[in-house]
């Protein structure tokens, strides 16, 4: 392998890698540069056995995403409806978001994993309470709720900081934040894509808070559409910043960019290729984030398979009824089963291990 890493220019690379040296911004674009997948796939690879020899974590949860009415007008997007009333718009009543919960009572779940479109004309105490019944009804469940661009969203629309409303949401049951919303934090694609919701800086600021008051919390990257790989990579440097600073991140996200049903339709999916590149990339540069996820949903079952031995150790896990990427165009089921999951990853030589929001095995390891 050494003579193969040699032919592709990463020797120094990998020798970095190998006494712990961090790499850097133009470590990181040789890397997506380079014309050997397979062996930027072995680096990555090498990392995430380090950390978790063959242990793939996959954990037993629901996606709740209780309106999709947002002001919000990103070019991405194909879950978002402006306002009520606009063709396939909708927002549940409390009743029937808990409902959701409670027609799972013979589930072993875990976790309910909550994002919604940023509706203006909900009162907060919709949000509220609409964590407060779900503890009502499976006071053990843990609530990973609201990402950041939607904790921006209620301070600016109710006269609240930033602060008071995560403890506000922290109160009535919340307990860690998706990593939703980041997309890219270049703010040459913000102002392209996504102009009119919060910026990186501010997303990153609810993060560092979120930390500071003991919450852990994912980071998210939409790629594969307007965006550099330089810019790839600013993105990746600034949340293991943040990660330095705080240690709360728990998992980066590598999303990929779905065309159908929204204003980038006349742009390309990403490829098998750069999926698993961007993927094995993130393992590689962020030596501080314990966990990169594939999100089988976004990758397609058979990349995330394939992901496994390119430095990604999780697969999310049920999940249930998604509609953000389904909307988009995605052909991925909306559910596996734990079952399932066992199978595929089993089936792509790893060993499946189902955990709990917080990375700690659930009953016996399969």
């Amino acid at each position: 392998m050494r003579a193969r890493l040699a032919a592709a220019s990463l020797t120094d690379i990998a020798d970095k890698l190998d006494a712990g040296v961090r790499l850097t911004a133009d470590d990181g674009v040789r890397l997506f540069e380079s014309p050997d997948l397979l062996a930027v796939g072995y680096l990555a690879n090498r990392e995430r056995e380090k950390r978790h020899a063959g242990r793939t974590f996959y954990n037993y949860n629901i996606r709740l995403e209780a309106t999709n009415v947002c002001v919000a007008s990103c070019l991405f997007c194909s879950f978002a409806r402006l306002k009520e009333g606009d063709p396939d718009s909708y927002t549940m009543s409390l009743e029937q978001a808990w409902q959701k919960l409670r027609d799972r009572a013979h589930q072993p779940l875990t976790e309910v994993h909550i994002v919604n479109g940023l509706h203006p004309n909900l009162p907060f105490s919709y949000y509220t309470e609409l964590l407060r019944g779900l503890k009502r009804i499976r006071p053990e469940i843990h609530l990973k709720a609201f990402t950041a661009v939607e904790i921006a969203f209620f301070a600016d629309l109710y006269g609240m900081t930033d602060a008071q409303v995560l403890e506000a949401l922290v109160e009535a049951g919340l307990q860690s934040l998706p990593g939703g919303g980041a997309e890219v934090f270049a703010e040459r694609v913000r102002k392209k894509i996504c102009h009119d919701k919060c910026d990186a800086d501010r997303y990153l600021a609810i993060h560092r808070t979120a930390h500071q008051m003991g919450l852990r919390t994912n980071v998210t990257m939409l790629y594969g559409h307007i965006e550099t790989y330089e810019e790839r990579i600013d993105h990746m440097l600034r949340v293991r910043g943040l990660q330095d600073e705080t240690g709360g991140f728990q998992a980066f996200i590598p999303l990929a960019f779905h065309p159908d049903n929204n204003q980038m339709r006349k742009l390309p999916a990403p490829t098998a290729a750069d999926t698993l590149r961007t993927h094995a990339v993130a393992r590689l540069v962020l030596d501080n984030v314990d966990h990169v996820k594939a999100f089988w949903i976004a990758t397609g079952v058979e990349v995330a398979q394939q992901s496994l031995w390119f430095g990604v150790d999780d697969l999310d896990g049920t999940v249930q009824e998604e509609r953000i990427y389904h909307m988009a165009g995605a052909r991925t089921p909306e559910a596996m089963s734990t079952d399932d999951i066992r199978r595929l990853v089993t089936a792509a030589g790893r060993e499946p291990h189902e955990r709990d929001t917080f990375y700690n095995l659930v009953g016996t390891p399969a």
